[in-house]
């Protein structure tokens, strides 16, 4: 390992990123380097535009990928080489706003009916159940499942935000199942090596290989469900404030994109045409 990705690495930890936002930013780093074949502290502004270009011209990145390259570099140079001109030589490109992928309640169900592995299928309903990242899923410990009180404790949120979340009856039964088939200790979802967890990349695999087989509108991703259970809670009538703080969002303003995506709530707004007073035609 190179002192500067050795730097950086320690940067990261120091500010507490989350474990797959270190592996984002040295992976775009590396790939930055290589394709310059040159140490990234010897570019500068002149090959950071020259990358992007090649990146929106040539390979024809995905904005989330222009995102984290931009990401990965203003950390790199703003944080670990403190260079001064980082913020506007490495602009941001603009994302184009999409909504979220949505499951419907009988989808989501067929979705979870299709996983025949024991482990897998708790993990996905452990999800949806409680709205989790992937990420965060793949880090619960078995003593995080508070039957007492019904909360599930969940330590490794974005940005390092701890937060608790409801535990529904129905899915403390299956847990409960799966841990009296595996025995898993200390972590909830093992890896392949008992004591590290599973990796995402694993969760991300079970997810596409169900939704393959399962007929449904889209592709079914971990995010997806989370999606879905964002906008089910709405559908239900649960506050934007109470499923801002479920979902660990910073602000409200994120979660009010489920407000565009709630089929029952777009029915329910009048149009002002109805509102007016008859109208002869």
């Amino acid at each position: 390992m190179t002192p500067l990705r050795q730097r950086m690495l320690e940067d990261m930890q120091i500010r507490n990123l989350a474990s797959s936002t270190q592996e984002t930013y040295v992976r775009q780093v590396a790939r930055f380097a290589r394709h310059f074949s040159k140490c990234p502290s010897e570019l500068g502004p002149e090959e950071i535009r020259d990358y992007q270009i090649h990146l929106a011209k040539e390979r024809r990145a995905a904005p989330s990928v222009m995102v984290q390259v931009v990401a990965a570099l203003r950390f790199l140079y703003g944080t670990t080489l403190a260079r001064p001109w980082v913020v506007e030589a490495i602009p941001y490109p603009k994302r184009p706003k999409k909504l979220p992928p949505i499951l419907s309640r009988e989808e989501v169900a067929i979705f979870l009916g299709a996983v025949k592995n024991l482990k897998h299928r708790t993990l996905l309903m452990t999800i949806y159940g409680c709205g989790l990242r992937a990420g965060e899923t793949t880090h619960l410990r078995v003593e995080d499942i508070d039957s007492q009180r019904m909360i599930l404790q969940v330590h490794y949120g974005k940005g390092g935000k701890q937060r608790q979340v409801p535990l529904a009856p129905k899915l403390l039964e299956v847990l409960r199942q799966y841990w009296k088939h595996y025995r898993p200790n200390p972590w909830l979802f093992p890896g392949k090596s008992p004591d590290q967890p599973m990796q995402t990349a694993s969760v991300r695999w079970a997810c596409r290989k169900v939704s393959d087989q399962v007929s449904t509108k889209q592709r079914i991703t971990p995010h997806c469900l989370r999606h879905s259970y964002a906008t089910h809670l709405l559908d239900a009538g649960t506050d934007l404030r109470t499923i801002q703080v479920m979902l660990g969002h910073s602000s409200v303003s994120t979660t009010a994109i489920y407000t565009h995506v709630s089929e029952s709530k777009l029915r329910e707004a009048p149009s002002p045409l109805e509102l007016l007073p008859d109208v002869s035609v």
